[in-house]
């Protein structure tokens, strides 16, 4: 196993899937929470964190499976925040009987056709590379920070941010991500694991829409979070804990 992970607490395995433009100091807060009663797994992606650089494709389910096994978990909750939920959505629907409960936080889908304004906002930004302070500048004025901004987790997303622009900037130039087919979008309806969705109220309507796809899924609990962002996990981790504990013991 070539990741680099971190495992705190006892108890039912819970596995931790970081979004994009992060690594595993995006849990610090709910993982010192969950792990008074869980034993919680959280790593570094592919290309994040401490976790090497990919050498061509990533393939993130990939990768969830490969650290399980390692781990020798037979069966897991995961928990997943944006391409994070992503991974976890497409692992589920892939490896249905290695998953208990799934929660998903303001996911991205696999399939989704995003609005133009979505991707004119992440071409931009890669337009600047490599002038690392205009990327971070370009990014924070994005809806998806606007409560984070003025939190006390400022600071952590920010350094975030420009350790995730650093490592991007040195990935091969011809790196792409595998997914699963056919995409997610298109089996929603055989998720099978009891899932809980969160998404911030003041989230993107790029990320609404993908909410939308997921009402379809059966044995779905969804919760939409007042004052709160796409950066829920760095903002909301008390409410979040609370949510989960409910939902893990029904």
């Amino acid at each position: 196993m070539d990741l680099y992970f971190e495992i705190t607490g006892n108890g039912h395995p819970v596995v931790l899937i970081h979004s994009g433009g992060a690594d595993l100091r995006q849990w610090t807060f709910l993982a010192s929470l969950l792990s008074k009663d869980y034993k919680v797994i959280a790593f570094d992606g592919r290309g994040a964190g401490k976790s090497p650089s990919p050498i061509k494709h990533a393939n993130y389910v990939d990768d969830v499976l490969a650290l399980m096994d390692y781990l020798e978990l037979n069966q897991a909750t995961l928990i997943g925040h944006s391409m994070g939920g992503q991974i976890a959505t497409d692992f589920a629907l892939n490896y249905p009987e290695r998953v208990s409960k799934l929660v998903l936080i303001a996911p991205s889908l696999t399939g989704f056709p995003y609005s133009k304004e979505f991707e004119q906002y992440h071409d931009k930004i890669l337009e600047s590379a490599p002038n690392i302070d205009k990327m971070l500048d370009l990014a924070l004025h994005s809806p998806t920070y606007q409560v984070v901004i003025d939190s006390p987790q400022k600071d952590l997303t920010v350094q975030m941010l420009r350790h995730h622009f650093g490592r991007m900037l040195k990935w091969p130039a011809d790196f792409c991500m595998k997914w699963p087919q056919p995409p997610a979008m298109e089996r929603l309806e055989e998720l099978n694991p009891e899932t809980l969705f969160f998404i911030g109220k003041k989230d993107l309507a790029d990320n609404f829409r993908v909410a939308d796809c997921f009402r379809k899924v059966p044995n779905l609990r969804f919760i939409e979070l007042e004052d709160a962002d796409h950066m829920l996990p760095l903002t909301h981790s008390e409410f979040l804990y609370q949510e989960f504990t409910a939902f893990m013991e029904d």
